[in-house]
């Protein structure tokens, strides 16, 4: 008998074919080979195509409206409410679809913290999923998994397509959460971000309760104990600044924060992995083997030699590998100090901002709530010239509390240990995108460096005229006039105008923070 196997009928399963437990990745590799779902590179990683959908699908998502959701969720455009018998139906549907196919199993779970864990169980139809499941989430011992009872199960159909008028849905697409129920049920998408999200999600509402501050972000140790956070939208470096060869990972992209230090939710990182190179990234480019699964990556048909540079597909190219993989991370995925530096990173391209300021702790609430970032002409269709992305908690889509909540427990924590704050713009000086030069990432490496070892608490410092912020005069490996924004353009008056641009957008975005503090509010441009 296979480790883990059980009965799903438990989760209202009656399979009528073959149903395989916690299948080794060798075994999970073989079978997507053998269903023509996906080829090997060069290297040995998994490549898969997930078809239509390359990325999350928001609209899509929905929680279920009841007695546990009702006055807890903030609901909106970003969750979006669904009746109990709604659900119910779709669950039904992604059950009928299940039944009638081969189906894989993954018995993990969440959470590197022994207090603050949950276990999952997946029951999908592709095994290539089962494989990003095993190697994302945090992996069970052998032992575990003879017994494994699951508090949270998730329905993954992706084949399986809804009629939206029908379910009262808004496409084909859905991914639901009842918290009640502690189901997930996700179907007519082959993204298998969305696996990995609606877990985070859960553990977004799960923790505040228990007074742990659920993050959207990396987490690194350094040689002394120091811990370090990166907050950041994708395309800010966040996966790449943490892997630093210098410093331990803790983890790239979900933490909790408790009162005995910080911790993974993750076994594994979800890399984007567009324009990847040795060169610059070389711990994630090492991890692109045998058991790593890559997304929607443009892979020679003859050589197998997978082009990161193209965007043939998406330019949201993904790689899904074990930490372990990664030479220098922390096996247990905690670490027992709080953070001495919280770091929030966006690609400002624009323009304007300083490549490195320190914020007060008004400041770093202010920030957080903003989650800035842009998009830049030709990532997406459509976008012609720089774009301002707000997303609060630098992770909006996956935070099901209100807003204030979050921001509160950062400004408590870095209170209460002392963490300094930064924000680090990896965007563009000198003019914005198509006119000036983004920073190179030695000079933002030599920033963050400063940063964690703590080499920029009491420096000189001048306060931008228009955001407030306070700059460094002098960071050591970084030349001096990129340190002010405005020096780096050939035109001031140029500058001003893009500064009192991006200004407004900050202003009118937040807007929506109606019940912030006064202190807060004037916390933002001036």
């Amino acid at each position: 008998m296979q480790p883990g196997v059980t009965d799903l009928s438990k989760h209202g399963i009656h399979p009528q074919q073959a149903v395989h437990w916690n299948l080794s990745p060798a075994d999970l590799v073989e079978r997507t080979i053998a269903k023509g779902e996906g080829q090997l590179t060069n290297k040995g990683a998994l490549a898969i195509l997930t078809g239509e959908r390359t990325g999350r699908s928001p609209k899509d998502k929905f929680i279920v409206k009841d007695s546990t959701t009702a006055e807890s969720v903030a609901w909106g455009t970003v969750n979006r409410p669904i009746e109990p018998a709604q659900f119910d139906a779709l669950r039904d549907l992604a059950i009928a679809h299940l039944n009638e196919r081969e189906l894989f199993v993954v018995d993990a779970k969440a959470g590197a913290s022994v207090d603050y864990s949950i276990s999952l169980r997946l029951v999908t139809t592709k095994p290539a999923h089962a494989l990003f499941a095993r190697q994302l989430f945090r992996r069970l011992p052998r032992e575990e998994l003879q017994a494994a009872k699951p508090e949270w199960i998730i329905l993954g159909a992706p084949d399986c397509k809804a009629e939206a008028a029908k379910y009262g849905i808004n496409s084909e697409a859905f991914v639901l959460a009842d918290f009640a129920r502690k189901t997930i049920v996700i179907g007519g998408t082959a993204y298998a971000g969305e696996i990995k999200k609606s877990i985070f999600t859960v553990m977004n509402f799960a923790l505040p309760a228990q007074g742990v501050f659920p993050m959207h972000c990396s987490a690194n140790v350094g040689p002394h104990g120091d811990v370090a956070l990166f907050f950041g939208l994708s395309g800010t470096g966040k996966t790449t600044l943490s892997a630093d060869p210098g410093r331990r990972l803790i983890g790239d992209d979900e933490h909790g924060w408790s009162d005995k230090g910080v911790f993974n939710f993750e076994g594994g990182c979800y890399a984007k992995c567009i324009r990847l190179s040795e060169k610059n990234e070389p711990q994630i480019y090492k991890a692109l083997r045998f058991g790593c699964v890559v997304e929607n990556v443009e892979v020679d048909p003859e050589t197998r030699i997978t082009n990161f540079d193209s965007s043939r597909y998406t330019e949201n190219t993904r790689a899904a590998y074990p930490l372990d993989f990664i030479d220098n991370a922390i096996d247990s995925g905690r670490a027992d100090a709080h953070p001495t530096a919280v770091v929030f990173l966006t690609c400002d391209a624009f323009g304007v901002l300083p490549p490195i300021s320190l914020l007060t702790p008004q400041q770093a609430m202010y920030h957080f709530l903003s989650g800035y970032t842009a998009k830049v002409a030709g990532t997406e269709a459509g976008v012609t010239e720089p774009q301002a992305t707000f997303s609060t908690g630098f992770g909006e889509p996956f935070l099901p509390r209100d807003p204030m909540e979050y921001a509160n427990m950062l400004a408590a924590k870095i209170e209460q240990h002392g963490s300094q704050c930064y924000l680090i713009n990896t965007g563009w000086q000198g003019g914005g995108f198509g006119v000036g030069a983004r920073i190179d990432l030695p000079s933002t490496r030599a920033m963050v460096s400063a940063a964690l070892v703590g080499a920029l608490r009491g420096v000189n410092t001048e306060t931008d005229p228009v955001f407030g912020l306070r700059m460094p005069k002098r960071v050591a490996g970084v030349d001096e006039k990129l340190l002010l924004p405005w020096q780096t353009w050939s035109d001031r008056s140029a500058y001003d105008k893009a500064a009192q641009h991006l200004a407004g957008l900050f202003k009118e975005n937040f807007k929506k923070f109606a019940t912030a503090t006064d202190e807060v509010k004037a916390a933002g441009p001036r």
